[in-house]
């Protein structure tokens, strides 16, 4: 954390209504500062190269480069740097995942304005942050994979590919959504039938809106 008295905060998200409203809440506050807004994992990756943070609000669903890709790279660049992902999705879709992947804690865009800044401060002061909805799932998590949905055994790229696919994108959209190529595409849907025992995108597509895995 640096020396500043005031907490340094990079919000991350391609929405400028978002950014607006969360710099809007943290400016009511005598402790937390908005000093950047980058609306992609690529340009949010570049201002935290450029000077020092004390705290990352990333959403996950960016393009260019998404929250659980950008988190990635940030943990391995700057491992004490804590991110704090807020997304539309539910709890139960990504905050395991975001949470494995090194996120200090994990917030729905629902939360109230007050939770919104009770977790900033706390993984700004080095702690984690879960929230009741966040600690359900990871008692959930805990049970044994049998009791776990098909899902939750996919890795992050064949999750997302999972979700896309479900949601009736073709294989170029979904190519472009994760900026990887449609051969690539193909590989990660090869891997999710075979992972989910599934034929086709049809079934992985009723899998997905049982699930509630459709946007």
């Amino acid at each position: 954390m640096n020396t500043h008295a005031r907490l340094r905060v990079l919000i991350a998200d391609d929405h400028a209504i978002v950014r607006q409203g969360l710099r809007q809440i943290l400016s009511e506050t005598d402790d937390l500062e908005v000093a950047g807004e980058p609306e992609n994992g690529v340009k949010a990756l570049q201002m935290l190269r450029e000077q020092p943070w004390d705290v990352v609000l990333m959403d996950i669903s960016m393009p260019e480069r998404n929250g659980i890709d950008a988190l990635k790279m940030i943990r391995k660049e700057m491992p004490r740097l804590p991110v704090l992902i807020l997304s539309i999705h539910p709890e139960d879709q990504y905050a395991v995942r975001a949470l494995r992947a090194g996120a200090a804690g994990y917030l729905s865009k629902q939360s109230a304005p007050e939770q919104l800044v009770t977790a900033i401060r706390q993984v700004a002061s080095g702690k984690k942050y879960v929230s009741p909805a966040v600690a359900e799932v990871l008692a959930n998590a805990v049970l044994e994979d049998g009791d776990r949905p098909l899902h939750d055994k996919l890795s992050d790229r064949e999750f997302q590919t999972l979700r896309l696919i479900a949601s009736g994108r073709t294989p170029a959209q979904i190519a472009e959504a994760l900026n990887i190529s449609v051969k690539t595409v193909s590989v990660y849907r090869a891997r999710l039938l075979e992972k989910m025992n599934m034929r086709n995108n049809a079934e992985l597509t009723h899998y997905g809106i049982r699930h509630g895995l459709v946007d």
